[in-house]
């Protein structure tokens, strides 16, 4: 178990969090290594978190609905399958962690770029260049008389 102690809901920012009520765990098989621990134990963790009947803010079903993310389906529900370690409780913290980023990631917003111009003297410096480099290969020219 972990040493913290099991909270009644998934903190996101300082003003919106998450009821587990509405967080759906279940404890699955994981696939891969693990031995015969694989085949008796249900370590992994299937959660299911249905945004639409969600207590979140209606910007935050918004911005998730229009996220175009594998992990949410056409209906509006997010699902994350945690099978990384080998115990249900870091499974399920995972599972949590994995949400709560998706969540705050879709929130995010970027700044929008605006277009620059190159200066005048930049743009007279690079021509400069140019103009200089031609000429030194020019000089390299063999064909001017040497035959």
């Amino acid at each position: 178990m972990s040493d913290h102690p099991v909270s009644n809901s998934l903190s996101l920012s300082t003003y919106v969090s998450i009821p587990m009520t509405e967080i759906e765990m279940t404890a699955i098989r994981a696939q891969g290594a693990g031995g015969q621990n694989v085949n008796k134990v249900s370590t992994a963790i299937h959660l299911r978190f249905d945004i639409v009947n969600s207590s979140l803010p209606d910007s935050y079903k918004t911005r998730l609905r229009q996220t175009h993310d594998y992990r949410i389906s056409g209906e509006g529900v997010i699902v994350i399958k945690a099978q990384k370690y080998r115990s249900q409780e870091q499974n399920r913290e995972d599972a949590l962690q994995r949400l709560a980023k998706l969540i705050t990631k879709a929130m995010l917003v970027h700044k929008k770029r605006r277009p620059t111009k190159p200066s005048k003297q930049s743009v007279k410096k690079r021509l400069d260049s140019k103009t200089k480099r031609g000429q030194l290969k020019k000089l390299r020219d063999k064909s001017v008389g040497d035959h």
